[in-house]
């Protein structure tokens, strides 16, 4: 445990949830040998602490340690600047370069984002880890390197997988130790003391007393879903140290800086006494849906039989509604009112409406899958199911 808060201290990192301590342990564990480490949990939750962490401890500390952003480099460019190229070997080569993994050579890559590689890029890279070796752009001479690769995704990589997107063999080789980083919503023990050490960060930074929470802001801030995790969290710190006047904060001035989540209104999982959030009864949902469907109907229903007994000579015509539309539209929900048991028709409806949701996203955002997911507030992996199960 001593050596876990002096690497905490040495690398800025906060917090004391068993989750945390666990991935910083297998860090620590894994340092010494020259194995491939899979660094994987969402967005923003500091996956680049832990190759770093790695990388210090290791025997190659001495050596160059190089943050690559895979995501962030164009398709045409990445071996270029991963392995390097030859003049002339395309267009704007005007010189040799050298990629990556000859600069790093006796040290580490970190390969963030390695699930956005191009295939082409993916096969290069499998060789680099299998033998050392690898061919620079334009040229037929092989090179040897001693690199050891880190890489960190927050992309489902076993989906990726399944959809074609990464290959089998360099997932296995990369994922020699898994490392995952639990998001900010599984740490709610941390949430406070982040937002402290921010504050104070913040208020030294731009010379002003530090914020302080009350109880009540304190409990908003730890129940708030964070889909940015940490690197949002640091965000609203600053926010509020910088624009709010007063030094102390209620939930009424904090929620002005808690952009409104939809996961928050979805049904809730309760484990003890903390709220975990689901997306496994998106079923439910739609039922849901139907039932309030139900009730207003109902409601609508009550109100034109008031009017009609308050006047015996209007006619179902006259209010422009007519019966056969309750009865209608009756038969269609009244399934529903029986909880305990679905029948195939109930399933087929439902399977209609949300293939028609999913279909819709995908046609907003012009078939991008990562874009949909996160526009109907449900994993990847969820998405990738439902296309391939409604052959979308």
């Amino acid at each position: 445990m001593k050596d876990i808060q002096a690497i905490k201290q040495r690398f800025g990192i906060i917090g004391n949830s068993p989750s945390l301590l666990r991935a910083i342990d297998v860090a620590m564990q894994v340092a010494p040998t020259n194995m491939s480490v899979l660094i994987t949990g969402e967005s923003g939750v500091g996956k680049e602490n832990f190759s770093q962490i790695i990388h210090q401890y290791s025997q190659r500390k001495h050596g160059s340690y190089i943050a690559v952003n895979c995501g962030a480099i164009p398709e045409g460019t990445i071996d270029s600047e991963l392995f390097g190229h030859e003049k002339g070997s395309f267009t704007g080569a005007l010189a040799d370069r050298k990629g990556y993994f000859e600069v790093a050579d006796g040290g580490t890559i970190f390969l963030d984002e390695v699930g956005e590689l191009p295939l082409a890029t993916q096969v290069r890279l499998l060789r680099v880890l299998e033998t050392g070796e690898f061919i620079k752009v334009g040229s037929s001479k092989t090179l040897k390197t001693n690199v050891r690769v880190i890489a960190a995704t927050n992309l489902d990589m076993q989906q990726a997988i399944h959809n074609g997107r990464f290959r089998e063999d360099l997932y296995y080789r990369l994922n020699q130790v898994s490392i995952y980083v639990s998001p900010l919503r599984e740490r709610r023990e941390d949430i406070v003391i982040l937002f402290r050490k921010f504050a104070a960060d913040f208020a030294e930074q731009y010379r002003m007393p530090p914020v302080r929470l009350t109880e009540e802001a304190q409990h908003l801030l730890q129940n708030y879903y964070f889909p940015g995790n940490i690197r949002q969290l640091k965000n609203i710190a600053e926010q509020v140290s910088v624009i709010e006047e007063s030094r102390e904060i209620d939930a009424t001035c904090l929620k002005k800086y808690l952009p409104e989540s939809k996961h928050d209104k979805l049904p809730a999982l309760f484990v003890g006494n903390r709220e975990q959030k689901t997306f496994a009864d998106e079923r439910e949902i739609l039922y849901q849906v139907l039932f309030d469907m139900k009730k207003d109907m109902n409601e609508l229903k009550k109100i034109v039989h008031h009017l009609l007994a308050q006047n015996n000579d209007t006619s179902f015509n006259e209010i422009k509604i007519h019966p056969a539309s309750f009865s209608a539209s009756e038969e269609k929900i009244s399934n529903i009112e029986d909880t305990e048991s679905y029948d195939v028709e109930d399933t087929l409806s439902l399977e209609e409406i949300e293939k028609d949701v999913i279909r819709k996203a995908l046609d907003k955002h012009s078939g991008r899958r990562k874009d949909a997911a996160q526009d109907l507030q449900i994993s990847e992996r969820t998405l990738y199911r439902k296309i391939k199960e409604y052959g979308l």
